[in-house]
């Protein structure tokens, strides 16, 4: 009885050996077979409701209709009709909805976790006691690694960072405050300083993830900012159609920022990989060729008012109770002022997950999980 017994013991801790798996107080807990989890850092391109649990404003919230009407078929806080980026780039990896940090729930975290903020940045200023800045979000990483050493041990835990990834959308709501919301005007400071401010922030976050155990890092770089229905508002002397160049240009300089510190970071730090999406261009090429990619209307938003339903009134919580809701949410680029449609997040998580390389370098995102 014994030996019969012995032999089931061993059987059952080789099939817990194949599948992953690590008891712990009688709890079972699997991890992903093949690769590591998911951690999404940024703004309301990434937010999947962490928004809906903190004490803001309704500008920094998305969980009213009409948001998630497509295939959630409910608010859920995403800035979307549907699925957020981050969202498809999970189905791609083959793991569930990764769930936002604050939900109220028991999460296990073996997949991952958003702990993305709607209208956050790098700077702890930017919409200040209204969202979770970016650094807040690195204390939370902090806790639910503390949570997985409890729960996994610490070899098994240090595994799990070191295969995971870590995706980041940062910078928008930065340059953002740079802009008069009232005369399309750059204030008059150094932009070049400023995003040097924005990238060391930035810089130091994914430092502190390496320290952490992390290696690879996914991130968008920033998009043409001047081209969302929010700020072609702000266009003045009668230009038609046109994006806000100024707002633009800071975006470059970040871009070019982004890349040159990505690349000292891989020469700095023993087995940092990288992968950056051009946001930029793949957005830009989409509002300039909406046909080609599926869309017939790049410039004006599905859902808000005003010209262009650049207003952003969607959902009629954020001050201006009127607003228009497009027939064919399909047709456009951008659901609100400011945020893209789930077909277009679409069209970006497959850039982000197997792009070439004129678009994703110097890995796709799929790449570096396999790494």
């Amino acid at each position: 009885m014994g030996g019969l017994m012995y032999l089931f013991v061993l059987y059952l801790g080789i099939i817990i050996q194949i599948n992953n798996c690590f008891s712990n107080s009688m709890i079972m807990t699997c991890l992903p077979k093949k690769h590591g989890a998911l951690f999404i850092f940024g703004d309301s391109l990434f937010d999947n409701g962490n928004n809906n649990y903190i004490n803001t404003t309704t500008d920094y919230q998305a969980n009213y209709p009409p948001y998630g009407q497509t295939i959630f078929k409910y608010p859920s806080g995403r800035f979307s009709d549907g699925r957020m980026i981050p969202d498809i780039v999970a189905e791609y990896v083959g793991l569930p909805l990764l769930p936002p940090y604050l939900h109220p729930g028991h999460p296990e975290y073996i997949y991952g976790v958003n702990f993305a903020s709607g209208g956050s940045g790098a700077l702890s200023q930017t919409a200040q006691g209204s969202v979770i800045d970016l650094k807040t979000q690195l204390s939370y990483l902090r806790k639910v690694k503390k949570l997985l050493r409890e729960k996994l041990g610490h070899e098994k835990t240090e595994e799990w960072m070191f295969k995971s990834v870590y995706l980041f959308s940062v910078g928008s709501n930065d340059y953002g405050t740079l802009l008069d919301p009232n005369s399309g005007v750059l204030l008059p400071v150094d932009h070049q300083q400023f995003v040097d401010i924005v990238i060391g922030n930035l810089t130091n976050v994914i430092k502190e993830i390496y320290d952490l155990g992390g290696r690879k890092f996914g991130l968008l770089n920033v998009g043409p900012i001047g081209c969302s229905p929010s700020i072609r508002i702000l266009v003045k002397n009668g230009r038609k159609d046109e994006c806000l160049e100024e707002i633009s240009a800071v975006a470059r300089l970040h871009n070019k920022k982004l890349t040159k510190m990505v690349q000292k970071l891989e020469n700095q730090l023993e087995g940092f990989k990288y992968s950056i999406t051009d946001f930029y261009s793949a957005l830009s090429q989409v509002l300039e060729y909406p046909l080609k990619y599926g869309f017939k209307e790049a410039s004006r938003a599905c859902c808000g008012s005003g010209p262009y339903r650049g207003e952003d009134s969607c959902g009629g919580n954020k001050g201006i109770k009127e607003y228009e809701l497009c027939e064919n949410v399909n047709e456009h680029v951008f659901f609100d002022s400011h945020h893209p449609t789930d077909k277009a997040n679409q069209h970006f998580a497959k850039l982000i997950w197997n792009g070439n390389g004129n678009v994703t370098w110097p890995y796709n995102l799929k790449q570096l999980f396999e790494i």
